[in-house]
């Protein structure tokens, strides 16, 4: 790692001292800043120019109908290009790229954190790695466990032999599984390397980032520079441990990684589909679940605002080069981008693949603890916001990146923080405030009488979209499993009528929340919180 940029692994204020621990603070505080700001103001809007924050609503509703048209349109490419991407030969791609010979020297490294997950979630994984069609000799799969949960029974009652998620009882923890899946799989790959994450590092947070920063170090000493492999010839996934590989992803990726303009300099990512366990999850998780795919579709269709999510993949070499992922963070899988962003000078970018992995919808073992959990995921995922700072920060200290590229990269992320935080809010919510607040002058006004009329309109305008992306839903969905008949199939249809419900409850609050807890500080901040991988047998 490059020691003259010593901000690049900064987790947050508490790490800085003196002016540069005031600056980041202000930098924490902004986004949750301007997000109370914005649903306050139209608060007292309301009450004090009721006219004023009227004509604000109408505008601001024309504003999203506008821009659910345009990421409608971004939509349908996308799924347009998938499905051709699904329907391509990339082996045969492959042997056409001009770079051939290079191609025959890449390898794939696999990283499989996991952390109380069951033996079934892990075996799945596994089995479709196997099931790729990427020479089995150049791949390498580690399997990356947490020695805290190697140490522990992995159900806190498994003395009374409880069945936990996925059918998996007693005190059987994550070591045990590692065993038995080298045991199985051992020789299927080029290689296959356990892990244990030791416990209680110093300056740590607990998490998949701090597991496969280590696990990936570990790989290079073990499997990449015992064998004399050139970075640079090695492709390094970072997979959630329920993702399932698609046939054709590795080829896909090696692909892509060789047709880059500047390959070193790239991230690669694939569509996140919740496939693995769609039929089984409740409508309010497949909403959250397709919803989360579709963003990341639209965002695909604009590769110049796109950043890591999730399951992504990268160079070893450049990985090596920003020293890893952070282990003081939540959101490593975004972080890593911003750090090869600032590390190489604006010089990095995130390449499309639009070609899927499928892993898990968020399943409880009741209702619930689904909505529970749900809710839970997206407050982790939306304390993404703690990139804000790190960015703000860091555009500081690095005076090699022009600064319309800085100005860009501020603009798009203050901008989706915010509109994931106050537009649900704001649209089903706030809209009928000048009514309720704006006194008797106000509703006597022809303006009070038609602002409900248009706002009602307009939102219905932008609703018509859900048919367009309830069909899209479905042709993305995996054959339904023989437990549920038609009736099951119906609902994935009408699902789609509770995305009202859905972008409050798992958008905006538990956006609002992350803002507010980061905006805080100090003990308010978030950890990482794992999501538990139920499966229904």
């Amino acid at each position: 790692m490059d020691t003259t940029k010593p901000y690049l692994h900064i987790g947050s204020a508490a790490d800085l001292k003196g002016t540069d621990k005031f600056l980041y603070r202000l930098f924490e505080i902004l986004p949750g800043l301007l997000s109370w700001g914005t649903l306050l103001g139209v608060v007292f809007a309301s009450w004090k120019a009721p006219v004023a924050a009227a004509i604000f609503i109408i505008v601001f509703d024309l504003y999203w109908l506008i821009k659910t048209v345009f990421l409608s349109v971004h939509l349908r490419a996308n799924h347009r290009r998938l499905k051709e991407h699904m329907a391509t030969d990339w082996e045969v791609k492959l042997q056409s790229v001009k770079r051939k010979a290079q191609s025959e020297r890449i390898y794939q490294l696999v990283l499989l954190p996991f952390y109380n997950e069951s033996e079934e979630v892990v075996r799945e994984s596994l089995e479709s790695l196997r099931n790729t069609r990427w020479p089995k000799e150049r791949m390498f799969v580690v399997l990356a466990c947490e020695e805290l949960a190697s140490l522990r029974p992995r159900f806190a009652n498994a003395s009374q032999g409880e069945q936990g998620f996925g059918g998996q009882g007693g005190g059987y923890n994550s070591r045990q599984i590692a065993e038995q899946m080298q045991k199985e799989f051992g020789l299927m790959f080029g290689a296959f390397l356990v892990t244990a994450h030791p416990a209680g590092v110093p300056d740590e947070l607990p998490g998949k980032g701090s597991n496969i920063a280590y696990a990936a170090r570990e790989a290079v000493v073990q499997l990449v520079e015992a064998r004399s492999i050139p970075y640079e010839s090695v492709l390094v996934s970072a997979f959630d441990i329920d993702t399932h590989a698609y046939p054709d992803y590795f080829l896909c990726l090696a692909y892509h990684f060789l047709t880059a303009e500047h390959p070193h300099h790239s991230s690669f990512q694939p569509v996140p589909m919740y496939n693995n366990n769609m039929w089984d999850a409740p409508a309010l998780s497949r909403v959250v679940a397709t919803s989360g795919t579709f963003w990341q579709m639209m965002q695909q269709e604009r590769p110049e605002r796109l950043s890591t999510f999730s399951s992504h993949s990268m160079s070893l070499r450049s990985l090596a080069d920003v020293g890893f992922w952070q282990n003081n963070i939540v959101s490593e899988d975004s972080r890593i981008f911003w750090n090869h962003l600032l590390y190489y000078n604006g010089n990095y970018r995130v390449v499309p693949l639009s070609y899927p992995v499928s892993l898990d919808a968020n399943i409880g073992k009741n209702f619930w603890q689904t909505v529970a959990e749900v809710y839970k995921q997206q407050r982790r995922w939306t304390w993404g916001v703690e990139n804000v700072p790190y960015l703000l920060f860091g555009f500081v200290k690095n005076k090699s990146i022009p600064f319309h590229r800085k100005a860009y990269f501020i603009a798009i992320q203050i901008e989706g923080f915010w509109s994931l935080a106050t537009n649900p809010l704001l649209i089903f919510l706030l809209g009928w405030l000048p009514l309720m607040l704006g006194g008797q002058e106000f509703n006597t006004t022809l303006l009070s009488y038609n602002l409900p009329r248009i706002t009602r309109t307009l939102m219905t305008l932008a609703m018509t979209g859900l048919v367009g992306s309830a069909l899209i839903s479905l042709s993305l969905l995996p054959a339904r499993s023989a437990r549920y008949g038609f009736l099951r199939s119906a609902g994935m249809i009408f699902q789609w009528l509770l995305v009202p419900v859905t972008i409050i409850v798992f958008g905006a609050i538990p956006g609002m929340e992350a803002q507010t807890r980061l905006m805080l500080g100090g003990r308010w901040r978030l950890g990482f919180w794992v999501t538990p991988k139920y499966r229904k047998q």
